[in-house]
């Protein structure tokens, strides 16, 4: 795998899983148990926020586990999973209360293929995701199976135990991304809004103002609004100003960036603007918040050094 620095934002230690011997860069396997004995051993908070540039699946077999997820808090149950995507905010509440595993894989380790029929990149994607029973068995046993190659690799020879590994975790990714099979009954979000949400995922940064979305896509306005409102249920401003605070957020939680430099790299003319624009959404100030978050995972994060996944910069503007 091509090894690049690390994304701007990634401030705080992040819990890394060196594998054994034979398994390759860009996949890690490990069950919540060795996770925690990790985390002693090298005395890492779990609470603390962390932003991990890779995917991480996590499937509960035993208790309830709850992990926030960008402020959010979900309780995963056995058989349940979470499927969190690189660039989101993640505390764990309690890491004792279940058993289970974690498996982590950068973007580029899965097939092409396997990548675009599972929608990597979509960083909207569910992220708790409850299988009927009849999915159940199936993702226990793609999971009990790629944990087992991974742990325990045999005598095979390097290049096929990399591909029996892609093909293990396509095999899991590929379940996880159709649980709900081609003829689900909750219609999705039309063109237009899949137009818009791509782009202010790119523009956010950038600016603010619905009208400069629009022109950008050849859309209304309103048209944007209508279609943010059918499908997110919040007009297009809104949606706009939410993904904007999202990532306030996610700095603030996870670095240790002035208020001032969050402003900048987020298109504000001013620390002071942004505080106001922030505490208005958010009913917090942004320092303020950054306390409770940190407060609420048990710890504070510490410089961390740069690890091998994608570096992302935005250089934002004053719209």
């Amino acid at each position: 795998m091509v090894k690049n620095p690390a994304p701007a934002w990634q401030a705080a230690p992040e819990i890394t899983f060196p594998a054994p011997v034979g398994p390759p860069a860009g996949l890690e396997v490990i069950p919540l148990a060795a996770l925690r004995a990790r985390c002693r051993t090298r005395g890492i908070d779990p609470g603390a926020p962390q932003r991990p540039t890779v995917h991480q699946l996590l499937t509960v077999t035993s208790g309830t586990l709850r992990r926030t997820v960008d402020f959010t808090t979900h309780e995963v149950e056995p058989g349940g999973w979470l499927w969190t995507r690189p660039g989101q905010v993640l505390q764990w509440e309690d890491v004792t209360g279940a058993e289970g595993v974690l498996i982590a894989f950068a973007a580029d380790f899965p097939d092409p293929a396997t990548a675009d029929a599972a929608r990597l990149d979509d960083p909207h994607a569910r992220v708790l995701r409850v299988p009927r029973p009849e999915d159940s068995a199936s993702l226990r046993v793609a999971a009990a199976h790629l944990e087992h190659e991974f742990l325990a690799p045999g005598r095979l020879p390097d290049d096929a135990h990399l591909a029996v590994l892609r093909h293990l975790l396509d095999v899991l990714i590929l379940r996880l991304a159709h649980l709900d099979g081609p003829a689900s009954p909750v219609p999705g979000p039309s063109e237009t809004f899949l137009r818009f949400r791509e782009t202010v995922e790119r523009d956010f940064a950038h600016t603010r103002r619905v009208d400069d979305y629009a022109l950008a896509l050849g859309y209304s306005a309103r048209t944007l609004s209508r279609a943010a409102l059918d499908s997110a249920g919040v007009g297009a401003k809104e949606f706009i100003d939410r993904r904007v605070v999202l990532e306030a957020k996610r700095l603030l939680a996870h670095t240790e960036l002035a208020a001032a430099h969050i402003a900048a790299q987020l298109g504000f003319s001013s620390a002071t603007n942004f505080a106001k624009y922030f505490h208005q959404r958010a009913g917090q100030a942004p320092i303020a918040f950054r306390t409770t978050v940190r407060h609420r995972g048990g710890g504070v994060p510490a410089p961390r050094r740069e690890d091998d996944f994608t570096r992302r910069s935005v250089r934002p503007s004053d719209r």
